[in-house]
C-alpha cells in the first residue's frame, strides 16, 4: 500500500459497483437491440482526434472543455522559446461522437450504404468542473442517419429513440422540437445582427437553468443593446408565437415551418398517446454545428432531459468536396441509468441468477458440470464454496440478488431464495 495516495477515482470519473454495472449493461444491450432491429449498424472510432479537427468543429462551449494531448517523443520540443499551445499539442480526446462520425464517413463513405444508418455507443470526455450530474468521462449512445435530406429522417429518429425509452420503462415524456433557422430569424427580428446569433443562442440555451430573467441579464452583461434584448424577451415570452401559422412571419426560408409542422404532427400520430411531441421556440441545443431541426426529450416527473440531437448538414462537407445531409439523436445514457437506479426501475435478470454451492463431498469440477447444465436452461450461474455458517451464506446470497441456490452436498436441486 502506498501511504498517502488516494484510492478514489480521478475527479470527474466514477467507479461502478456490480449491481450498477448490471443495470448499465442491461440498458446498453437493450439500446443496441432496438437500434439494430430498426436497421442501424454499429461502428467504432478512436477516442483521440486531431486537435485541428476538434478546434474547428463548432462544438459551442465544449471547445473549451477539450482534453488536449501533448505531442510525443521527438515531436515534443520543449526547448522552443515562448511556445504556443499548438507547438505542444497535436490531438485531443473526443468531446462527443458527432465529429468523429463526420470524419469516419468522409474516410469510409465508399464502403457504406446510402443512406447510412449508424449506431455509436462509446465514451466521450469533457473537462467539466466536477459536480453532481457532470462527469468528465461518460457514455453517449447515438443513432444518426447520413445521406437523407428529408424530414423522414427526423421522424424515424424520434420514433426509434422513443421506442427505446418506452422499453426502458419511461412514459409520458415530452419530445421538444425546434428549428435553428426559425430561431435565428426570431433573434434577428428582435434587432440582433446575424453575427450575434451564435452568442445569443448560447444564452438562450441556458433558459431552463437561468429562467428568462437570467437569460436577459446574461445578454445585457455580454454588452448587447438593452432595447434589443427586451425585444427578444418579449417575443420569447409571447404565447401567441407558439403556433405554426405565426411562425411563418419569422422564417424567410420556404418550407421550414411546414417541415417542422409535419415532424411534430407525424411524430404525435406515431406516439399514439404514449408520449407528446411539441414545438418549443426556446430550444437551442448547445452545439454550434446544428443547421436545422433540433430536438430534446424531457421527463417532467424526473425534471430531467434524457436525450437530444439535431440536423448538421454542413459538418461532413468540411472533410469532403460535397456536402452530405446528416441528422442524429443521442440518448443521455448516464442520466437514464442514474434515474433507473435511484428509482428502482430495473433489476435485470434477477429471476435467472443461481448460486451453486460446493463443499466437502463435491469439488469445483462437479460445480462446473452442474453450472453447465443450468446455463443450458438459460440461468446465470455463480460458483461458491460452502462456508462454515451456511445460514449466513444463504442470507448473504439473497441480499446480493440471487433468486435460486443449488447446494451440491445436499439434494443438488434448485431451490428459491425468496
Amino acid at each position: 500500500m502506498i501511504v498517502g495516495v488516494s484510492t478514489g477515482p480521478v475527479k470527474g470519473t466514477k467507479d461502478y459497483l456490480p449491481p450498477e454495472v448490471m443495470v448499465r449493461d442491461y440498458v446498453k444491450s437493450l439500446i443496441l437491440e432496438i437500434y439494430r432491429q430498426n436497421g442501424f449498424q454499429r461502428i467504432e472510432t478512436p477516442m483521440m482526434e486531431s486537435i485541428e479537427r476538434l478546434d474547428r468543429s463548432d462544438g459551442g462551449e465544449n471547445l473549451s472543455l477539450i482534453f488536449k494531448i501533448l505531442k510525443r517523443g521527438a515531436d515534443l520540443d520543449l526547448s522552443k522559446q515562448n511556445p504556443k499551445e499548438n507547438d505542444l499539442v497535436d490531438s485531443g480526446l473526443r468531446y462527443d461522437l458527432t465529429l468523429p462520425l463526420a470524419r469516419y464517413y468522409a474516410n469510409n463513405w465508399h464502403f457504406l450504404k446510402n443512406p447510412f444508418k449508424v449506431i455509436q455507443v462509446d465514451k466521450v470526455f469533457r473537462a467539466e468542473k466536477p459536480q453532481k450530474g457532470r462527469l468528465r468521462e461518460f457514455y453517449q449512445c447515438d443513432i444518426d442517419i447520413i445521406g437523407d435530406e428529408s424530414v423522414d429522417a427526423e421522424i424515424e429518429l424520434i420514433f426509434v429513440t422513443s421506442e427505446v425509452l418506452l422499453r426502458l420503462g419511461f412514459s409520458n415524456f415530452v419530445v421538444r422540437v425546434n428549428d435553428r433557422r426559425i430561431l435565428k430569424n426570431i433573434i434577428i427580428s428582435a434587432g440582433f445582427s446575424a453575427g450575434e446569433v451564435s452568442s445569443v443562442c448560447i444564452s438562450i440555451d441556458k433558459l431552463d437553468k437561468l429562467g428568462m430573467s437570467g437569460v436577459k441579464e446574461e445578454l445585457i452583461t455580454k454588452g448587447f443593446d438593452v432595447g434589443t434584448v427586451e425585444n427578444l424577451v418579449k417575443i420569447m415570452s409571447d404565447a401567441s408565437f407558439e403556433s405554426f401559422e405565426t411562425l411563418s412571419d419569422f422564417c424567410s426560408e420556404t418550407g421550414v415551418v411546414e417541415s417542422l409542422k409535419r415532424v411534430v404532427n407525424t411524430s404525435n400520430e406515431l406516439a399514439e398517446g404514449r408520449y407528446k411531441v411539441e414545438y418549443d421556440k426556446s430550444l437551442v441545443r448547445g452545439m454550434g454545428y446544428y443547421t436545422g431541426m433540433v430536438f430534446e426529450i424531457v421527463v417532467p416527473s424526473f425534471g430531467a432531459s434524457i436525450a437530444g440531437g439535431g440536423r448538421y448538414d454542413n459538418m461532413i462537407g468540411t472533410f469532403m468536396k460535397d456536402q452530405v445531409p446528416a441528422v442524429g439523436f443521442s440518448i443521455g445514457f448516464e442520466r437514464i441509468t442514474s434515474i433507473m437506479l435511484e428509482n428502482g426501475m430495473c433489476n435485470p435478470e434477477a429471476a435467472e441468477t443461481v448460486a451453486v454451492i460446493y463443499g466437502e463431498n463435491s469439488g469445483v469440477a462437479d460445480a462446473i458440470k452442474k453450472s453447465n447444465e443450468l446455463k443450458q436452461q438459460d440461468y446465470k450461474v455463480t460458483l461458491f464454496k460452502k462456508t462454515k455458517k451456511p445460514g449466513k451464506q444463504l442470507a448473504s446470497l439473497e441480499e446480493a440478488g440471487f433468486s435460486y441456490v443449488c447446494i451440491l452436498d445436499e439434494t443438488g436441486e434448485l431451490r428459491s431464495l425468496n
